[in-house]
């Protein structure tokens, strides 16, 4: 199921989807300086990019580093789409399929502290970080850029790409947020590797000021930022605040500037429960709905019996009642894809174009037991789900509705809850007994969504998929340039996994995304960019 932009629309009477999205009047003010912003954050495990895609990891260094490009961002940009922009590189070519070439802009300066001492960035600085993200123990989106030969410095300012095939999402991934933060080799040297905050030292908009595990973050303006005059904010203030009902008291006293839930968005059952409040309260507050990006989904061991058989699969698609947990958790405002998220409008295939693997994403518990029994299995079996909170109580909420389900079908499943980063560094990673729950990687193209978690051997790969017929799809969409091309190509395989079931897709929601009126020229987006997306951001009060 897939909400269309009418059905969007005659949600609460509020959404504002995509194109749709009003350019704040402040594109036509002069920017002010100065200020402090007030977001709800995460306190991270550790602050190395390139060992974790936790969101926890990867959102504080949105404001602290530079990518080579990224994505433009601001009130004229449609939520769910992606324009990709200079950041370091002032321009870039593609000679030939297999070469890229990047021109840097000059000038750029590191953070000025130790041990680079606001050094300017060159050429040899992105050689490095490549190298160091194809190389270093434990990258688990290492396989991004798995197809670049090696990168080379033709002088001080441009680096060439030199692929070992075609790969057409080359630009997508150096503009991912997730990916490709230029470090430099003097921080690794010095600590070992970036995992402590000390080791925060970038070329973006801020500087990491103080960090107070479980408390908070400050970021402050880097005053040698290579774009002149930004950022517009001074200060950046990121609170750690894991009790819901203690966000919700701080956003309705004004203390937050972005919703409290991810990226800047408020819960829908929190919205519909605050909004009359906020409209006396917060009178100025701006509101954009947008379809969500962030796949959530049952993994199993599908190396291993029972989940080896693609009937044990399709039961515990069946089992699950989507709609039920649309109305149920997202307050009738949710949509439900196969392996791309309907956040990605331009890839996902909706489910009524599924053909017949349509058909295992109706509720039909009856076919599910069926299923079951003819897959050995008539009294149906134990299990346990894999599951951490996140500190949302819709997935909690949505757990529960999980294991309910299963039981309806005969598989017994128990909770298996664990610590935040006991779960991160196991069950994420395919190292758990049979099932796992939770939201994946916001990533912002499809590859990430298919690649990552469907390829063999890949440490995203959490449902252990060794399909030739997938791994052939998975590498051709890769080497086709032709965009209609690739999508047919990527449709194709969307049909062929939704009828195996790797992975069960559990719905997704309907982002209300929420920022003071304050808050000039931001305009929000799916993904970790905060930073990219505040940058050019200012605040009139």
């Amino acid at each position: 199921m897939n909400l269309t932009r009418r059905d969007l629309l005659a949600v609460g009477g509020l959404a504002v989807l995509g194109r749709f999205l009003k350019p704040a009047a402040a594109s036509a003010q002069s920017p002010k300086r100065g200020g402090t912003l007030t977001v709800r954050g995460w306190d991270p495990p550790l602050f190395d990019q390139m060992l974790q895609t936790a969101y926890r990891v990867q959102i504080p260094i949105t404001f602290t580093h530079s990518r080579l490009v990224k994505h433009k961002a601001g009130p004229g940009v449609a939520p769910t789409t992606f324009q990709i922009e200079g950041d370091l590189a002032e321009s870039w070519s593609q000679p030939n399929e297999m070469t890229y070439i990047f021109k840097l802009r000059k000038g750029v300066r590191w953070h000025p502290r130790p041990p680079v001492n606001g050094r300017e960035l060159t050429a040899e600085d992105v050689r490095y970080t490549v190298e160091r993200f194809l190389t270093v123990k434990g990258n688990p989106t290492a396989y991004m850029l798995k197809s670049v030969d090696h990168v080379e410095v033709v002088d001080r300012y441009t680096v060439k790409f030199v692929m070992k095939e075609p790969f057409s999402w080359l630009l997508d991934v150096l503009a991912n947020p997730m990916a490709m933060a230029i470090v430099a080799r003097e921080c690794v040297e010095k600590f070992g590797d970036l995992r402590k905050a000390e080791a925060v030292i970038g070329t973006g908009p801020w500087m990491l000021d103080s960090y107070r595990p479980n408390v908070g973050l400050t970021f402050v303006r880097h005053p040698y930022y290579f774009v002149p005059g930004l950022p517009y904010i001074d200060r950046v203030e990121y609170v750690v605040d894991e009790d819901n009902a203690s966000r919700m008291a701080a956003f309705l006293a004004g203390k937050y500037d972005l919703g409290w839930e991810f990226p800047g968005s408020i819960n829908r059952t929190d919205w519909v429960q605050i909004r009359e409040t906020l409209k006396q309260k917060r009178p100025n507050l701006r509101t954009a709905e947008f379809p969500s990006n962030v796949e959530t989904h049952i993994s199993m061991r599908t190396d291993q019996l029972p989940f080896k058989d693609v009937r044990v699969r399709q039961a515990v698609s069946l089992a699950i009642d989507r709609q039920g947990m649309i109305d149920t958790s997202f307050e009738g405002a949710g949509s439900f894809n196969a392996a791309v998220p309907a956040g990605l409008t331009d890839w996902a295939l909706p489910i009524n174009q599924m053909g017949e693997a349509a058909k295992y994403f109706r509720h039909d518990p009856a076919e599910a037991r069926r299923l079951l029994a003819a897959a050995g299995h008539p009294n149906g079996f134990a299990a346990s789900l894999c599951f951490t909170t996140y500190g949302s109580t819709l997935l909690t909420d949505n757990a529960q509705l999980i294991l309910k389900y299963l039981k309806d079908v005969g598989i017994s499943a128990k909770l298996d809850q664990r610590e935040y980063g006991a779960f991160i560094a196991s069950c994420y990673f395919g190292k758990f007994d049979s099932l796992t729950y939770g939201p994946q990687t916001p990533f912002l193209d499809p590859d990430n969504f298919l690649f990552g978690m469907h390829y063999p051997g890949e440490a995203k790969n959490q449902s252990h998929v060794d399909d030739p017929i997938v791994t052939d799809m998975l590498i051709r969409q890769r080497r086709i340039f032709d965009v209609a091309k690739r999508r047919e190509v990527i449709h194709d395989l969307q049909r062929y996994l939704a009828k195996q079931q790797y992975y069960v897709q559990i719905p997704s929601g309907i982002y209300v995304a929420v920022w003071d009126g304050a808050l000039k020229n931001y305009g929000p987006n799916l993904g970790y960019d905060y930073g990219g997306r505040l940058v050019a951001a200012w605040l009139d009060r």
